[in-house]
């Protein structure tokens, strides 16, 4: 899970080698890790426009790859999904005629590569049976799943609507998420064109051919939301993601995000802080042969840092406790912080790196008699 704390903005001052960018809301992420390398008011919710399609999109991606749906599967293009989201409707379609049948992958293209709100809502009304509870069930049950706790959904392509909210942090989350756990489906944002009712039509995203490595993913506009983008591209084997949000001008939108990935490449660089099945550090245990157990992360722990060297960083593990015996290897146990002067860069899960039995009655008895003197003195702290 990717996590970073709220200060609305985290990196050096530009004198330092800081970025300084005019987008209102942005962030900066490297894929691998999870690292926030530059943050600015991530956390505010705005409308996300196009940028919401990405949830769509995975929910989608996601039936396939449980066999719930199938991308030979056929839905019908409504007068509903025509007229709100077709040629009528005077908005990014993929041309979809009325009442006809197009396959799940044909949609997918279609909403990826085209942006087409046509498309969007055909596969919302297929696999929901109409569009509000796509959006309410599925796309905000999907979201809850991932992590992104504050993202709100209305509809299923980011069409001006005021329940439709989410803030670059999610966007950014949903964007490595998508990367990670589906690199076959990620291929479809890099396409440069789709054709369907005979009508060619160019991908939006303008960083495609503006900038080596670039990838992906979404661009959006709504007047109520400004011009955003989620991007991303690789460079020498790292990735990363941008995403600003509410700008006044598609090409500020462009050129700010190639500008803050190309910052991110050349300001900064891999640290491995742990090395996989390194011990990371120890967790109190209740009742248990050993009073405490050794952490670890079965992946290397990375962080982004400055190329410069100068920043400070400082790891602190975070868990309930103690934890009570008996705790199997392998066991998740807590998370690792790892903070980047005043904020966190990356978090990560720690599981237990050994086995712990039960211990004696005894020593379950000493513990328990320990926890009651800690818990009353805790009380007693608490009334003063």
């Amino acid at each position: 899970m990717l996590h970073a704390a709220n200060q609305s903005v985290q990196g050096a001052r530009k004198d330092e080698g800081g970025f300084e960018g005019d987008a209102p809301t942005a962030i900066l992420i490297e894929a691998s890790s999870g690292s926030v390398l530059f943050e600015k008011n991530a956390d505010e919710l705005r409308a996300p426009s196009s940028m919401m399609k990405l949830m769509t999109a995975e929910v989608a991606f996601h039936a396939v790859q449980e066999g719930t749906v199938k991308l030979t599967d056929e839905y019908r293009i409504s007068e509903n999904a025509w007229r709100k989201g077709g040629a009528p409707s005077g908005t990014s379609t993929m041309f979809a005629a009325i009442n006809s049948k197009v396959s799940v992958d044909d949609l997918l293209h279609g909403a990826i590569i085209q942006s087409g709100n046509d498309a969007c809502i055909a596969l919302a009304e297929g696999m929901a049976g109409n569009e509000k509870i796509f959006a309410a069930d599925f796309m905000t049950k999907r979201a809850r799943e991932l992590g992104l706790t504050k993202s709100t959904f209305a509809n299923s392509n980011g069409l001006p609507d005021p329940g439709n909210k989410m803030t670059v942090r999610e966007l950014a989350m949903l964007a490595r998420h998508i990367i990670l756990d589906y690199p076959e489906f990620y291929k479809l944002f890099g396409e440069k064109e789709f054709t369907w009712n005979k009508i060619r039509q160019l991908n939006r995203n303008p960083l495609l051919n503006a900038m080596e490595g670039a990838d992906g993913l979404k661009t959006g506009y709504t007047k109520d939301g400004g011009y955003g983008m989620v991007g991303s591209a690789v460079q020498n084997g790292t990735r990363l993601i941008v995403v600003v949000n509410g700008l006044e001008d598609s090409e500020d939108r462009a050129s700010e995000a190639k500008k803050m990935l190309e910052w991110g490449f050349r300001n900064f660089e891999t640290r491995t802080l742990f090395a996989a099945d390194q011990p990371i550090g120890y967790a109190r245990v209740f009742g248990g042969e050993s009073r405490s157990v050794k952490l670890s992360s079965p992946e290397p722990v990375k962080v982004m840092v400055q190329k410069n060297g100068t920043d400070k960083l400082i790891a602190r593990i975070a868990y309930s406790g103690p934890v009570r015996a008996p705790i199997e290897q392998g066991q998740r146990i807590g998370v690792v912080r790892i903070w980047r002067g005043p904020n966190i860069a990356v978090e990560t899960p720690i599981y237990a790196a050994e086995p712990i039995a039960r211990g004696s009655t005894m020593r379950r008895a000493i513990d328990g008699a320990s926890e009651l003197v800690i818990g009353l003195f805790r009380a007693g702290v608490e009334k003063l």
